[in-house]
């Protein structure tokens, strides 16, 4: 048995260990082992996505304990794609870090940085439920660390709501897991979805029940309606590299829906096969109505930008709630684009709020000041990708999975949501700009703050992953296609991890 599928969780573990023992050299010293560690784990997981493509793929058995009966992970094409953009983006996110000095802002940064990785990558990989639960604590708990790390008030302030929130569907997902796993014995999601198909019609309603609920659960870490408040405010007021790096978290909530009710109440489930997919759609839709209020609304570019990423998870969710391959695929695809902008425009607001000194990210206008329009170029580019404008990848998201939803019932109700609240979005962002970069105070002495350009080289970075997801656009859609074909059939991922138990029945 290869040991691949538990590297990507065991190296940011060993990693955090080691930084955390280099701190007595120095500062400097953390520094370098950290991003020497961030480099690792960005090369080990392209080459775990180079043979996912020639490959089959893999089921580890912790201690060789066969499912469901020991610790599983699974590495399949949609674990290694998750994987492999945490760590994208974790890098840029890190760069940034180092390179403005933001992490000398606490001695742990590094440690809790690589923690934070290891518990977003073991919720990525593993294969049941009760261990998601666990890698959910971890980086939660690695999260509220990170979330006040530079202090503030208003920062203390949202790491409270933050934490309180989390802790309430810490609880339920208890309640959840317990309800499934005193009906169905199991808390292994291939062996749970073989045993809801079998299931009978007087547990038919419970399952149900703690299915939502646990629905709620992921629906609150992806900031879905009407759990979503806590996030405008986290994002905005953390520091650079950590909201940078949030761009994930609000994903690993999306990434369990998918995996755990895509598996369980998949095609396989009978009575309660994808039943719980109205209920993303709609929530989606109020979720995206009430982000790109949000978006209209704000009076600071972080906090726009953290309105958008309230937007993009809305957007996955409609297409999950659309419920068919194309769309599934095109939310992929639109996962990857999201991520990856919404990490680099956090990067970038905070670049441009240290060039405007006293005005910071307010969306004011202000005197002119240095690299105005070198930062307001990214700021176009950035503006176009989050739109979801043509040429950058998030129109080639939006139109898959608009493209998927021609399929559904739904799809005039789609069309008109998804539509009208992109355009009300790009006219935001275009008054954003306006105010920011155009309408100068001539009157008032130009600022004369001076910013490195080493600065903007991540978000730079990350905004080239976007050009590339372009360039390669048909062999990255084929592939998330291809995954998206293998999700949908739930018959598929229980034969892969219970294949021993199947043979010897």
């Amino acid at each position: 048995m290869t040991h691949t599928a538990i590297l990507p969780i065991l190296l940011p573990l060993f990693g955090a260990i080691a930084i955390l023992f280099a701190k007595v050299l120095s500062h400097k010293a953390q520094q370098v082992l950290s991003m020497t560690l961030m480099v690792l784990l960005v090369l080990l997981n392209l080459w775990i996505m180079y043979s996912m493509t020639s490959a089959d793929h893999m089921v580890y058995q912790l201690g060789n304990w066969a499912a469901p009966f020991g610790i599983t992970l699974v590495l399949d094409s949609l674990s290694a794609t998750m994987v492999l953009l945490t760590s994208v983006l974790a890098f840029a996110a890190l760069w940034y870090g180092v390179a403005t000095g933001v992490d000398g802002n606490s001695v742990h940064f590094h440690v809790l940085f690589h923690l934070q990785l290891f518990g977003i990558n073991g919720a990525f990989l593993t294969g049941d439920v009760f261990n998601l639960f666990v890698f959910f604590e971890i980086l939660l708990l690695a999260s509220y660390s990170l979330l006040l790390h530079g202090n503030g008030r208003e920062r203390t302030k949202a790491g409270l709501h933050y934490v309180v929130i989390n802790l309430v569907g810490s609880t339920l997902f208890l309640f959840a897991v317990g309800t499934l796993y005193g009906i169905l014995g199991t808390l292994n999601i291939a062996d749970m979805a073989l045993k809801v198909s079998e299931l009978s019609p007087d547990n038919v309603n419970v399952v149900a029940a703690a299915g939502l609920l646990l629905l709620l659960v992921f629906g609150l870490k992806a900031a879905m309606f009407p759990l979503y408040f806590w996030l405008p405010g986290a994002y905005s007021r953390t520091s650079a590299p950590v909201a940078a790096l949030f761009a994930i978290m609000t994903k690993v909530g999306v990434y369990s829906i998918i995996r755990v009710h895509g598996t369980i109440f998949g095609s396989e489930a009978g009575e309660l096969s994808f039943y719980h997919l109205p209920w993303v759609l709609l929530l989606g839709l109020i979720t995206l109505v009430l982000a790109t209020l949000g978006v209209m609304s704000a009076k600071a570019l972080k906090e726009q930008v953290a309105y958008l990423v309230l937007a993009s998870v809305a957007t996955l969710l409609i297409a999950l709630g659309i419920n068919t391959p194309e769309s599934l695929g095109g939310a992929l695809y639109y996962m990857l684009h999201s991520t990856l902008a919404a990490g680099g425009f956090f990067l970038l607001a905070d670049s441009i709020g240290a060039l405007r000194g006293k005005y910071h990210d307010a969306i004011t206008q202000t005197p002119v000041f240095k690299k105005m329009i070198f930062a307001g170029s990214l700021f176009f580019a950035y503006a176009v990708a989050m739109a979801g404008m043509p040429p950058l990848s998030g129109f080639f998201g939006k139109m898959m999975i608009l493209s998927g939803a021609l399929e559904s019932s739904y799809v005039g109700v789609v069309y008109f949501f998804v539509l009208v609240t992109g355009l009300f979005v790009i006219i935001s962002l275009t008054r954003t700009g306006s105010l920011m970069f155009y309408d100068t105070n001539k009157e008032e002495t130009s600022l004369d703050i001076a910013v490195k350009t080493s600065w903007f080289f991540p978000a730079l970075f990350l905004l080239s992953m976007s050009v590339g997801l372009v360039v390669f656009a048909n062999p990255v859609s084929g592939f998330l296609s291809d995954t998206a074909t293998m999700l949908y059939d739930a018959k598929g991922y229980m034969q892969l991890v219970l294949q021993p138990m199947m043979e010897g029945q």
